[in-house]
């Protein structure tokens, strides 16, 4: 089955105070997706942000972003007055993560001390579930009392994480905090299901994104050191990133620590079991960022000053994904197979069996054999005229190689750079991919502004913010002539996202 969906992050919904959030306009573009003919949504990792408001560098694997909670929901459960908020407001356009910060999280705390006053039976029911969620709690608890300070830089007492945890259990004041942290978990996923399912009842199913890597400041590396590689004294010996690409000359040097594959695989890779488990309650199909990584992995030695300085390591390979399958059953991912893909890559992802990506902006570095190009697409791939990490289409014509940019127009027959857009929009669409997914910016139009995420850069990115009036009815009824031209128009009411 053919189908077509729009990528936008859940904190680039419009959003009142400073950011999208799991409310009222998280539903309504819900129903402009229906409205629209798509069949997915798919958005970018649900977790906290971390360095440089990265969701891709969150203080856990398994948590929620309470940024992304919805204040006036929490007023109509009376745990929030009006007033109490208000002054949060901000026009939509650019997310503002200070004021989330600084200010949001003080309007949660308040929440939570009414919550407290009668905590609903299912709380109780959520906390014991989670296995998770203590680690977290704790983590959070202990972060809060060193000032912020990340994971690397607290006494070696409080790197033991039971023995701190033991001593948190006998602190009042700590017990407090760590409750209002599984508060923030409890409220954040309940409005997450509720958005969820209301998407499902319309149709639309969410495409989640797993980031391959933890961050170094995160509960997961303070509870499970073991399963990480580090050296004699808890330092990262590794850390992850890649070598150079079309992104950066330099490669990329993420900073978060690498797997220690060895420990996983003794283990039966339970970790993962645990995590992917919790990532299919999320979603509905699963993006794993950085598939490359499962073959062989760049790994940068502690003091190297750019990724240039890494090497190749190997990889779990498909024994991860033959765990996996043998406790959940087929796996509803999409491999994000970008980058310098090598021969064992391919082969990973033949034996796995998973769709891989197409990207249009890729297409055009070089000549006909280039794997991007719309008649060198599978059936069993996911097309994108750009992903995140690109920039629009828009942008694209003025900022791309211009020999790239000629070799385009020929592709297409077209005779001014400017048709560009609209003909890698029909390519995407009208690709032999099952399923083809554009960024909503692809669709406004947008240039610069639209762009999500500058890769290897820690400034400005993830603030891209959509406006509720940028969400016409015009909008939808051509992004529904256009899908449903190309056969992807998606007339369903519900049915599952597994093919």
């Amino acid at each position: 089955m053919r189908a077509a969906g729009i990528l936008l992050p859940v904190a680039s919904l419009p959003g009142k105070y400073g950011i999208g959030t799991m409310g009222r306009e998280a539903l309504q573009f819900i129903d402009f997706l229906q409205k629209s003919g798509q069949r997915f949504w798919q958005i970018l990792p649900l977790g906290p942000t971390g360095y440089g408001d990265s969701p891709y560098q969150s203080v856990s694997a398994f948590a929620g972003n309470p940024y992304l909670i919805d204040l006036d929901a929490l007023r109509a459960e009376g745990f929030l007055k009006k007033e109490e908020y208000s002054g949060l407001r901000r026009p939509a356009g650019k997310v503002d993560y200070p004021l989330q910060q600084d200010e949001k999280m003080k309007v949660l705390r308040k929440a939570a001390s009414r919550f407290f006053a009668a905590p609903p039976a299912g709380y109780t029911a959520f906390c014991g579930r989670e296995k998770w969620l203590e680690g977290y709690a704790a983590y959070m608890t202990v972060r809060g009392r060193m000032g912020g300070l990340a994971l690397a830089q607290w006494p070696a007492l409080l790197r033991d994480f039971d023995d701190t945890c033991a001593t948190l259990q006998k602190d009042a004041a700590a017990r407090e905090e760590m409750a209002f942290w599984r508060f923030v978990q409890y409220i954040f996923y309940r409005q997450w299901e509720t958005v969820k399912s209301y998407a499902n009842q319309k149709g639309i199913f969410i495409i989640g994104d797993l980031p391959i890597y933890i961050s170094p400041d995160s509960a997961d590396l303070w509870q499970y050191p073991a399963l990480f590689q580090l050296d004699a004294k808890g330092a990262l010996a590794q850390t992850a990133g890649c070598p150079p690409d079309y992104f950066s000359p330099d490669g990329q040097f993420w900073g978060n620590p690498l797997y220690d594959w060895d420990a996983h695989r003794r283990e039966d890779y339970a970790w993962w079991k645990r995590r992917m488990r919790h990532a299919l309650r999320l979603y509905d199909r699963v993006r794993i960022d950085h598939f490359r990584g499962f073959a062989g992995y760049w790994a940068i030695p502690a003091g190297q000053e750019t990724a240039r300085g890494g090497h190749w390591e190997t990889g779990p390979g498909i024994a991860l994904f033959e765990s996996l399958r043998r406790e959940l059953g087929e796996l509803p991912i999409i491999a994000e197979d970008l980058g310098d893909i090598t021969p064992d890559v391919r082969q990973l992802l033949k034996e796995s069996g998973f769709p891989g990506m197409k990207v249009l902006q890729f297409a055009f570095g070089s000549d006909e054999t280039n794997e991007y190009l719309p008649h060198r697409h599978i059936e069993k791939c996911v097309v994108y005229p750009g992903t995140h990490d690109n920039t629009t289409l828009k942008n694209w014509i003025q900022t791309e190689d211009p020999a790239a940019l000629r070799r385009a127009k020929d592709y297409f027959g077209l005779r001014h750079k400017k048709e560009l857009p609209g003909a890698l929009l029909r390519a995407a669409l009208s690709s032999v991919a099952d399923d083809c997914v554009i960024p909503i910016a692809d669709w406004l139009g947008l240039g610069l502004e639209g762009r999500v995420n500058v890769p290897n850069t820690a400034c400005d990115n993830w603030t891209f913010q959509i406006k509720e009036a940028q969400l016409t009815a015009s909008l939808a009824s051509r992004i529904a002539k256009e899908t449903k031209r190309y056969g992807r128009r998606n007339s369903a009411a519900g049915g599952t996202a597994e093919r």
